[in-house]
């Protein structure tokens, strides 16, 4: 039951907080961590609750994350476990479930894309997707893949090997479409493969996923050999191209443990005194299949106790048959048995982690430690770079502090059609692009054949810092001579540094117009980058700073700016996409927005809809003969063979 929401956090009420963690027991357990407005802000696991929560008020952390949640806290609620693997278990599904704002750990996870097969279904679907909140339990996702590239490929390879459901809805009602013709589909929509058959072969695709060809192409061989015993050479012939398939598929695969069948997962990291870079290598059946990438704090614990965190958060992510039967790791976990028994639990059978002492397992450890350490190099040359420029965009626009979240804007559209804007956002120099966002002008003064960017670019700013307004309006005043304000600690710290807009003196005039009447012009740093000459204009002044184009913090601005007209391009596209697939629609009598879908997810395309034939039109669920007419007449208005005494029953009939 969750408590009545408080105002003051819980370290700014001293008392409060003891008589808290007095209540809370010295057992394992998982806590949540809640704000003024009730959000969990955090979910975490301890083997001794009390002692872990007392650990986050006693000030000895002194990560800036950490800083910045318990200035939000303002109640903690625990549940109480029976052991802490229970617990480890209960947090991973409720981190699923909440999706809590301060519970990630793998940098920028929304570039990390899954495979997934709908086992849910009788004829499953296999498709790549960033989701999985909210799967089925019968399907199966696997990844997360580093290289959405290669994963595409891989899919794309696998699809010319093995006969597949290309599409997740049937185009036709009565036959099956070109990908059956040329040998790519088996004909699912038309029921020519049974569902058992057909499992079958994405089985094996399973198994490709799973790390498993070697296993898969000795299955193929086997079948390949008894199908020429039996004289079915056509079959045969069959099973002899998909070999051949699987050998180049793997071809570029390194070997990691020649004429090795287990499952295996490496974990190292190099670390300085502020990062830890953690790289997991995901090796199946002797070979190197995949790698991730984790940025960790260095100061967050002993080497042991960071791998321990970063294996619990990423195999909570993961499908359990993605998790290997053996976790090589570079340094003893502070706690190996309950996350194994975690592990072993959650997969269906034993799992095992061992720092390795033999020569072939240790040289695995230090390639995936050296891997590390390039990382580690290179995230601190990124690292390097950006300070130094945001160092010099601090001095360029006299800022007291270095500015770490820096938002950019921009405007996309055809001479006012589809008229979008991007919010696009970099945290320490680096885009994070989880925070970005699109926006749709609704202006209804900016249409086809009228711009107008200074109203459009006004808009945006005024629906982007409207809650900080009303804040402000309620007395939440900012702290000037403070870096963390009360508007920075509402609700999301998403306040940012410096507001930079794409364009001159204009944009950045509407702008400044719309901040003066939200009350919020003192409170937000806000500049405009001409792109003629890369010049940065200020409020209140005629003219632009005095700066040169390839200093560092100029870069980093242009670098914002180019990214913000690349995000608000893309989407303008997009919208400009959907507007001219659906015109033609738009313009049929009595044909809404509801029955054009019904139309597009039956045939797929407006050109399947012209040459379909009012009978078939007529068999969409939604979609009456009188529409069904209206549609046909509309793409053939010379074809007379649309009569009105057409018998309604005879063609319900054909359905």
């Amino acid at each position: 039951m969750t408590a009545s929401p408080q105002t003051l956090s819980l370290i700014d009420d001293p008392e409060r907080l003891e008589a808290r963690l007095k209540e809370i027991p010295q057992e394992p357990g998982v806590y949540y961590m809640r704000d003024h407005t009730d959000q969990i802000l955090y979910i975490g696991k301890s083997k001794r609750l009390r002692s872990r929560l007392r650990s986050y008020f006693n000030g000895h952390d002194t990560r800036p994350r950490i800083a910045l949640m318990m200035r939000q806290v303002v109640e903690i609620e625990v549940i109480v476990t029976d052991t802490e693997a229970e617990a480890l278990a209960l947090e991973a599904n409720l981190i699923r479930q909440h999706q809590p704002h301060f519970n990630v750990l793998l940098k920028d996870d929304k570039k990390y894309p899954y495979l997934c097969i709908t086992w849910s279904e009788p004829y499953p679907r296999i498709f790549i997707t960033r989701k999985r909140r909210m799967a089925k339990e019968r399907d199966r996702y696997y990844g997360p893949y580093v290289d959405s590239r290669t994963l595409r490929t891989t899919l794309h390879l696998v699809k010319r090997i093995f006969p597949l459901r290309q599409r997740p809805q049937p185009l036709f009602k009565d036959r099956p479409c070109l990908n059956y013709d040329i040998g790519r589909c088996p004909g699912v929509c038309q029921a020519m493969i049974t569902s058992e058959d057909y499992r079958k072969t994405v089985q094996k695709v399973a198994m490709i996923f799973q790390g498993r060809t070697r296993e898969l192409e000795e299955s193929l061989a086997a079948q390949m050999e008894k199908a020429a015993e039996d004289l079915n050479f056509e079959y045969a012939a069959r099973l002899r191209d998909q070999i051949a398939g699987l050998k180049s598929l793997s071809a570029d695969q390194k070997v990691a443990l020649p004429d090795d069948t287990v499952s295996r997962d490496a974990i190292a990291l190099a670390a300085d005194d502020q990062h830890a870079c953690v790289q997991l290598f995901q090796i199946r059946a002797g070979r190197l299949v995949g790698r991730l990438g984790f940025i960790a704090d260095s100061q967050s614990g002993e080497y042991g106790a960071i791998l321990q965190r970063v294996l619990e958060e990423h195999y909570q992510t993961v499908d359990p048959v993605e998790i290997p039967a053996e976790i090589l790791v570079q340094h003893e976990l502070p706690d190996s048995e309950m996350l194994a028994e975690f592990l072993s639990q959650s997969k269906g059978r034993k799992v095992s982690i061992v720092a390795p002492q033999r020569q072939t397992k240790a040289e695995l450890i230090e390639m995936v430690e050296r891997n590390a350490g390039f990382e580690l190099a290179r995230t601190q040359k990124f690292a390097d770079r950006n300070a130094q420029a945001m160092q010099d965009l601090a001095e360029v626009l006299d800022l007291p502090e270095l500015p770490r979240r820096i938002e950019g804007y921009d405007i996309s559209h055809i001479q006012g059609s589809d008229a979008v804007a991007s919010q696009v956002v970099f945290v320490d120099g680096l885009p994070a692009k989880q925070h970005y966002r699109h926006y749709k002008i609704k202006n209804p003064e900016v249409r086809s054949g009228r711009s107008d960017d200074f109203a459009s670019m006004a808009e945006v700013i005024s629906r982007r810092f409207r809650k900080y307004a009303t804040a402000k309006a309620k007395g939440e005043t900012l702290i000037p001579e403070k870096q963390d304000s009360t508007l920075r600690s509402h609700t999301l710290s998403d306040f940012p540094d410096v507001v930079m807009i794409d364009g001159g003196k204009g944009q950045l005039s509407a702008v400044v117009n719309v901040l003066r009447e939200m009350n919020l012009l003192e409170d937000i740093k806000v500049v405009s980058l001409a792109k003629q000459r890369e010049e940065i204009f200020l409020p209140g002044e005629s003219f632009p700073l005095e700066t040169d184009a390839e200093q560092p913090g100029v870069q980093l601005l242009r670098r914002l700016r180019d990214e913000a007209h690349r995000f608000a391009v893309s989407f303008h596209r997009q919208q400009r996409t959907t507007r001219m697939r659906r015109s033609s629609l738009d313009e049929i009598p009595g044909l809404g927005l509801h029955r054009q879908k019904l139309l597009l997810a039956e045939f797929r395309s407006v050109d399947y809809i012209r040459e379909a034939s009012p009978e078939q039109l007529a068999t969409v669920p939604g979609i009456g003969i009188q529409i069904a007419k209206q549609v046909y007449r509309y793409f053939h208005p010379s074809d007379e063979a649309i009569e009105e005494t057409t018998d309604v029953t005879s063609i319900e009939a054909t359905s």
